[in-house]
């Protein structure tokens, strides 16, 4: 005995508790400690017969991994101990995913009790739908009952017989309910021990890093050229950013693309209109802004469609401009240096970063986009175009409808672009995901090109090409979003309202309160502002239109940015008031109190919200647990004092607490783009 508690002092020493018990093995525990023998008796049943020197010293040298669902893989090995859960398989490990490692556990549990009949069987495993039926639930046996011909409630018994040991050291036994419904509930010391974990690590709150990160291209904003930034840019700008955050977060390599479009007729009919004009490379051309642009830009569109001379004059300077001449290159340039200035300020503003690679880029590689098709045998001429014909698509009479991809006078498409994008993106840059963040009109664009790269063998097995559409931004009366003259509202003017909307809210607020308005609160409200529009956006399911109204966004109550922010302020001003006379670092997490249990529950699945967004790619789905967090730790304020609790460990247990969901709040926030505000 003394011996052992030698050993197990020498491996604590070394952090290598699972070098210990692998070393010592099962045999070592005998009879004398029922404890021991059942952590290694499962570690042995775990590792199917393996010793426990080959399951457990290999996890010394892993890193955890974002841990991704295979339907039908068991793991190389399962650990449960000190009330955590470790679960390792070929796609990755991590004790904080625990959804996932349950699916497999019940997957191992239905084989066990009913053979590999219901091996593929889903474990049809969700989180809770309410706080009295657990954690989370299985309903596999409801489907299961009738391939088994049982009662639902006899198949959840048998199930819960297997299943039980296998989780035990997380979960409190199973609790059938209703029909055959499987409640499962966190042990206390496993809720507790792990937001000990997410204490210790104030950065990352526990949640891993890839160790074998993916190459993700996220393809987002994409402005045009000689035009200003409108609302329609909006979504597509914050979509897009926050999704490289989170990837970013994830420990993915992630190259941030702004595909703007810098390239085809309209640059041959803006210069030969400037031309006219009198404006050139050296006349005046680097003096005019893009407003001045704009205005320009529509003159020339008119002039364009009265007059086919001028027409036939634009084709000439696109051909010269596709040419090289010297000339109608640097006048394009000055044009896309004094857009990119204007671009610039709006991503400043945004805190947005992203490397500009528009369409004249991948103007070298058109040409054998085209010979590329036509070797695999997909070109074909139509009306004297290039099209290639795409399974699924069909016009109103039924007949086959091509993606057109060169037109009659050789030129060459947005599709064809898109199509040199992907090769050189798979091929060049060795993505193996790329996310294209554009309006949902754009769909079938985008799914047409995708099949047409798949059919051409451009897209390596493996490789994903994801469209994340979006809906509209609309008034607040549903219509569209423009200014009281019909125009397009300009999304310069539109974050510029927002802080003016906010700081006269907070001015106004503080006046009355006796509170002065100085710089510090002026740049609060300020953040504020540009934060309500970011998170009015991303609160919403992304595919869905939704109405802008700064009232509602602004608004100190209900799923907005001034809510979740006042909550994270309302935690600072807790640790402000105890901070110099409690020490809460390395403190026992202590929970008694219904809503400071509901709250520790709520924090422990934010890697399972994280891994959510990052498959499904709905950032609406992290507001809605950042919005529930604010809701729990509002009540937990109401009902639980922390510097006024009844003893020391409770203040510090609490205070400790309070940190967690502190961090919790600004991770997710930093995912959003959104910064927080210490006071508010």
């Amino acid at each position: 005995g003394g011996a052992l508690m030698r050993l197990a002092r020498s491996a604590r020493r070394s952090a290598s508790l699972l070098l210990f018990l692998g070393t010592v093995g099962a045999e070592a525990f005998a009879p004398a400690s029922v404890s021991m023998q059942r952590i290694a008796g499962r570690a042995a049943m775990a590792v199917r017969g393996r010793s426990a020197t080959q399951a457990f010293v290999p996890l010394l040298h892993s890193q955890p991994r974002t841990l991704r669902n295979v339907p039908g893989q068991r793991p190389s090995f399962c650990l449960h101990m000190s009330g955590g859960a470790v679960a390792e398989t070929t796609s990755g490990s991590s004790t904080v995913y625990v959804k996932h490692w349950l699916e497999r556990e019940v997957r191992e549990a239905l084989v066990r009790a009913f053979g590999d009949a219901v091996k593929d069987a889903l474990p049809l495993v969700t989180a809770a739908t309410k706080a009295e039926f657990g954690d989370y639930q299985c309903n596999a046996a409801m489907p299961l009952a009738k391939t088994l011909k049982s009662k639902p409630r006899d198949v959840a018994a048998k199930l819960s017989e297997e299943l039980g040991p296998l989780i035990g050291d997380a979960f409190e036994d199973p609790e059938i309910a209703g029909p055959g419904f499987l409640n499962l509930r966190f042990k206390p010391s496993y809720v507790t021990d792990r937001l000990a974990g997410m204490a210790r690590d104030p950065t990352r709150l526990g949640i891993p890093k890839a160790t074998k990160p993916s190459r993700v291209i996220v393809d987002f904003s994409s402005p045009n050229i000689a035009k200003e930034m409108h609302v329609g840019h909006l979504r597509s700008t914050i979509i897009g950013d926050t999704l490289c955050r989170l990837e970013e977060f994830l420990g993915h390599d992630v190259l941030r693309l702004n595909h703007v479009g810098d390239w085809g007729t309209q640059f041959g009919m803006l210069i030969t209109f400037l031309k006219e004009k009198g404006f050139g490379p050296d006349t005046g051309l680097a003096d005019l802004a893009v407003s001045d642009l704009v205005e320009l830009y529509k003159q020339a569109k008119k002039r364009f469609d009265d007059d086919a001379e001028f027409q036939d004059a634009s084709r000439r300077e696109v051909v010269a401009l596709q040419g090289g001449d010297e000339m109608s290159l640097k006048a394009w340039k000055l044009l896309c240096d004094a857009s990119r200035l204007e671009f610039q300020k709006i991503y400043d503003i945004l805190d947005i970063k992203v490397e500009e690679r528009g369409e004249s880029f991948y103007n070298p590689f058109l040409g054998d986009v085209i010979e590329g098709l036509k070797e695999k045998k997909l070109y074909e001429k139509s009306d004297g175009a290039g099209v290639v014909f795409v399974d699924g698509y069909t016009n109103k009479e039924g007949e086959p409808m091509p993606l057109l991809v060169q037109k009659t006078d050789g030129g060459f498409m947005y599709s064809t672009t898109d199509l040199a994008a992907i090769r050189h993106r798979v091929s060049e840059e060795r993505a193996q995901r790329v996310l294209y963040v554009t309006d949902a009109g754009q769909s079938q664009h985008f799914d047409q090109v995708f099949k047409v790269a798949q059919a051409a063998g451009w897209v390596p097995e493996g490789t994903s090409l994801e469209h994340v559409p979006f809906g509209l931004v609309q008034g607040e009366d549903g219509k569209k979003f423009a200014t009281r003259s019909g125009e397009t509202v300009k999304l310069k003017d539109l974050l510029d309202e927002a802080v003016r909307v906010s700081q006269a809210d907070m001015k106004g607020r503080m006046e009355e309160a006796g509170t002065p308005f100085g710089a510090e609160e002026e740049a609060t409200a300020r953040t504020v502002g540009l934060a309500a529009v970011k998170y009015a956006d991303l609160s919403m399911n992304r595919e869905s239109n939704y109405r802008f109204s700064y009232s509602k966004m602004l608004a100190l109550s209900g799923n907005t940015a001034p809510y979740m922010l006042y909550a994270y302020a309302r935690i600072n001003g807790i640790n402000r008031k105890i901070g110099e006379k409690v020490d809460a670092e390395g403190a026992a997490i202590v929970l008694e109190h219904p809503s400071e249990v509901a709250l520790a529950r709520h924090l422990l699945m934010l890697p399972e919200i994280l891994a959510e967004v990052e498959e499904t790619l709905y950032p609406h789905k992290l507001c809605e647990y950042l919005f529930e967090l604010s809701q729990r730790f509002n009540q937990f304020y109401e009902n639980c004092p922390v510097s006024q609790a009844e003893t020391d460990d409770l203040v510090r247990s609490r205070a400790a607490l309070c940190g967690v969901a502190a961090r919790a709040i600004r991770l997710s926030l930093d995912i959003l783009g959104i910064p927080t505000v210490e006071r508010l």
